[in-house]
């Protein structure tokens, strides 16, 4: 195409709500247009970007074995009360009535919707497995839409679901599935990581997130530096340890007045966090309970509510009322059940409240306290890998992917049944498969990019060539010369830009380098008398001079 009869409305500046640096490129390069918080019209070189990604994710799908179908973006309440949903989603379901008064939603996934299709059409178990997805847009009312298309209301989003006659198969689709998903994502020229992850508010037993790497990322991700050992923080799991004390320390109760937190403590009495302890109180269905960490460590509130059910933290009121001093909690004489975490149980010789006003213990030890222990935190750089091989590596990660075994939740709500081999009615398990197609193409770029804007792989840019020809409206020579190779250029099949605009080379080449489009091919007046023609790559600043006459088949091994 022609730079002419395109809407690329690139810019100079980014708008002042751009915070992360996808949303500033995607605006600066015209892929995108802010319609209100959260809503975004994709223009015409967003959209083809968008095209390329869903074609992948379409080509590798169906290489699967999974059949491609379109469900309705809004959803009676009858189904989403089928299953229990209904009431649990919460505010980031949009509900809306018709004028009948019938109560829907703007779905934001489609378990509901492919499970009532699967009890309808599904009836013997000699027609699984089956996996279906499709490509569409969802809606959930986020709070605080932020970051461009990384977090939206509407976005666009490839979803997958099978059903299976028992878990064997389940867990073959399952593999095949993450394979697919490597494919994909290797395709996509993404550095990525998959990682065992909790199954949230979709449920199920087993999940694997897709991350890219990335400075920005809202996760942390943790992986082993000698192993494939991979998962989101939220998931690693530590084992309870042997606790080895010698001789110890005399207990010393020490005045610390004011002074609260675990790194003021800890420099105050001149010791590493690591070797003091916090306590943190909560509020469970049971009651109260004080958590026990390392003063080094985070608690991993999924953890505690996998072990404990729901709870918040408690009140400054509410830790008063226990008879508790906030600041100065410790282990010892609580009014309310003590859980340990694993690396704080082995602790010997630590610090700790002394529950008393403006006073620590040193030299605490844990004779005398009733343990309970558990693994209650998050991991940390440099600890072991749960495999036993290595160190954990933590870096930040945007999930652009993530695979469930759902088993029977939706399926035996909402009777999707199939006649098994015995003639009796078995209920199938399920796997549910996401992509978030619009967060893929802002991770690529919080991925890829420079001072002069996005520098897209060559799979998904929105085109693969621009021809920049200086004074192409001046210079019969240059325009011949760039009209002729434009013209190899499509009859080769290579996505190819012409800019024929009226404007400065200045001008072209920093639309070109904004836009990160791959390769760029330079004619002038010089060209047209020394026969050349100057290529440079997007991601290199080198350029090189090639004769007119092998351009074409140059370009067309670099492509290859």
């Amino acid at each position: 195409m022609k730079t002419t009869q395109l809407l690329i409305p690139t810019q100079k500046e980014a708008p002042n709500d751009a915070q992360v640096i996808s949303h500033q490129l995607m605006i600066r390069a015209g892929l995108i247009s802010k319609l209100a918080s959260g809503l975004y019209t994709y223009l015409p070189m967003g959209l083809r970007i968008l095209q390329k990604v869903e074609a992948i994710v379409r080509e590798e799908m169906n290489k699967a074995g999974a059949q491609e179908l379109l469900m309705p973006v809004a959803q009676p309440a009858e189904l989403w009360q089928e299953s229990g949903r209904w009431d649990e989603y919460g505010p980031e379901l949009l509900r809306f009535n018709d004028r009948h008064n019938r109560e829907f939603c703007l779905g934001p996934t489609h378990e509901e919707v492919i499970t009532n299709l699967a009890a309808q059409y599904l009836r013997s178990y000699k027609q699984l497995p089956m996996n279906f997805y499709q490509i569409q847009t969802k809606f959930r009312d986020e709070i605080r839409p932020r970051f461009g298309v990384m977090r939206s209301r509407e976005f666009i989003m490839k979803d997958a679901y099978s059903f299976h006659l028992d878990q064997d198969s389940l867990q073959e689709t399952y593999d095949v599935m993450h394979q697919t998903y490597c494919n994909i994502f290797d395709r996509l020229g993404l550095d990525y990581r998959p990682v065992l992850a909790d199954s949230g508010s979709i449920g199920g037993d087993s999940s694997h997130e897709f991350h890219v790497l990335a400075d920005s990322g809202e996760d942390a991700i943790c992986f082993s530096d000698e192993s494939d050992y991979a998962a989101n923080i939220e998931k690693v799991s530590f084992s309870k340890q042997d606790r080895v004390c010698t001789a110890l320390a005399d207990e010393e109760k020490v005045l610390t007045k004011k002074i609260t937190s675990i790194e003021d403590v800890a420099q105050f009495l001149s010791v590493d966090k690591a070797q003091c302890i916090k306590t943190l109180i909560i509020k469970t269905a049971d009651g109260f309970k004080a958590l026990a960490l390392r003063g080094d460590h985070e608690l991993n509130e999924i953890k505690v509510n996998n072990l404990l059910g729901e709870f918040d933290f408690a009140t400054d009121d509410e830790i008063k009322s226990l008879d508790l001093k906030k600041g100065f909690i410790g282990v010892k004489g609580l009014s309310v059940d003590l859980i340990v975490d694993y690396s704080a149980s082995v602790l010997c010789d630590f610090v700790c409240g002394a529950n008393e006003w403006d006073y620590h213990l040193t030299g605490a030890n844990w004779q005398g306290v009733d343990l309970n222990e558990a693994d209650l935190r998050n991991a940390i750089q440099g600890d072991d890998s749960p495999d036993g091989k290595g160190k954990l590596v933590i870096k930040r990660g945007i999930e652009v992917g993530h695979i469930f075994q759902l088993g029977d939740k939706y399926s035996k709500a909402m009777n999707a049944n199939v006649i098994g081999e015995s003639g009796k009615a078995v209920t199938t398990t399920m796997g549910c498969y996401g992509i978030g197609v619009t967060r893929v193409i802002a991770a690529a770029i919080e991925q890829n990019y420079d001072d002069r804007g996005i520098v897209f792989p060559q799979g998904i840019a929105p085109f693969q060539m621009v021809i920049v020809p200086i004074n192409y409206n001046k210079s019969t020579r240059v325009k011949d010369l760039a009209d002729t190779l434009y013209q190899q250029c499509l009859e080769a099949g290579i996505e190819v830009l012409l800019d024929d605009r009226k404007e400065r080379a200045g001008i072209m080449f920093a639309d070109s380098e904004l836009l990160g489009i791959p390769h760029r091919m330079v004619l002038s007046d010089t060209h047209a008398d020394n026969g050349n023609v100057e290529y440079k790559a997007r991601n290199n600043a080198d350029k090189l001079e090639v004769k007119f006459e092998e351009a074409l088949s140059f370009i067309q091994s670099k492509l290859n």
